[in-house]
């Protein structure tokens, strides 16, 4: 399972192929349909003591025993170093594999899509020696998928729309989407699509969004989550006070269900101490329809 926000924007076309048909169609690129998709090694490093690993290598090949290598690139921010990566990566992988190479590379904010998509020349200023122009999937030309019926044709396109679009005003109504999706699929991809979107939205309020909504489904994989906003709230508590990390989660569940919570309530449960206690109303926050009831 992936371990970063990085790492889920890349990795789910390693783990779900069928993604790449909708990143070709949204960028109008006419590629062979393959028959068979595999993973690569990743590894672009020399004899020379100098590492090179693009984040995801992927090799169609089409019915006709055509092959194309597709490396995948997630970018968080601009940087102009990564010229001259990607001309390695795409060089290395043209003559390792002897067959066309691309970079699709992956953003969720509009500035990096645009800076990722402009031709990076490498040579003297007017007279470039080599073009690097990479494909860039981002906030401006990935769809947002609002609509329930939309997202239940294609949880895993959902997905990737959710975590593109982490920091947009429509988040939300994604997430929303998305989470009706997942009832739509069997519970294992369900439970895959989950958590990549948990780790794909990183240190984002769509996050804790994410978190709520999974914890009031009854999804047989729900204690994952559970566990995972427990496990959350213990790491905040180590900086705060564990306790207090347990309390917050309590209180943002009541937000996000938009349960209202008076300020001598919301006192109790900041000033509680007891983990067990608090336990206690964690679970109770996921079904109380009152501030009241929670506490009963």
């Amino acid at each position: 399972m992936p371990s970063s926000q990085h790492e889920a924007l890349h990795r789910i076309f390693r783990d779900k192929p069928e993604l790449f048909a909708h990143a070709f169609k949204i960028l109008d690129i006419d590629f062979p349909t393959p028959s068979e998709v595999a993973v690569v090694d990743t590894d672009m490093t020399e004899i020379v003591p100098i590492e090179r690993r693009a984040d995801t290598v992927m090799m169609f090949t089409s019915r006709w025993g055509s092959k194309t290598v597709v490396i995948i690139e997630s970018q968080s921010r601009i940087d102009d170093d990564k010229a001259s990566a990607w001309a390695y990566y795409l060089s290395h992988a043209h003559i390792k594999f002897r067959c066309p190479a691309m970079l699709l590379v992956t953003c969720q904010d509009e500035a990096t899509a645009t800076w990722a998509r402009e031709p990076k020349r490498i040579g003297l200023p007017g007279c470039p020696c080599l073009i690097v122009h990479p494909i860039a999937l981002g906030p401006d030309n990935v769809p947002q998928i609002i609509d329930p019926a939309e997202a239940c044709e294609d949880a895993v396109l959902t997905m990737f729309s959710a975590l593109t679009h982490a920091r947009s005003p429509k988040v939300n109504a994604i997430l929303k989407a998305l989470d009706v999706a997942l009832t739509a699929v069997d519970t294992d991809t369900a439970a895959y699509l989950a958590e990549q979107t948990e780790i794909g939205l990183g240190n984002t309020k769509a996050r804790q969004i994410w978190r709520s909504l999974m914890a009031m489904q009854n999804y047989r994989f729900k204690s994952e989550f559970a566990e995972m906003l427990r496990a959350e709230g213990r790491a905040e508590g180590r900086a705060e006070g564990e306790a207090r990390g347990e309390a917050k989660s309590v209180l943002k569940i009541l937000e996000q269900r938009n349960i209202p919570v008076s300020d001598s309530i919301r006192e109790r449960v900041l000033a509680c101490t007891d983990l067990a206690l608090l336990e206690s109303w964690l679970v109770r926050s996921l079904k109380a329809t009152t501030a009241e009831e929670l506490l009963d």
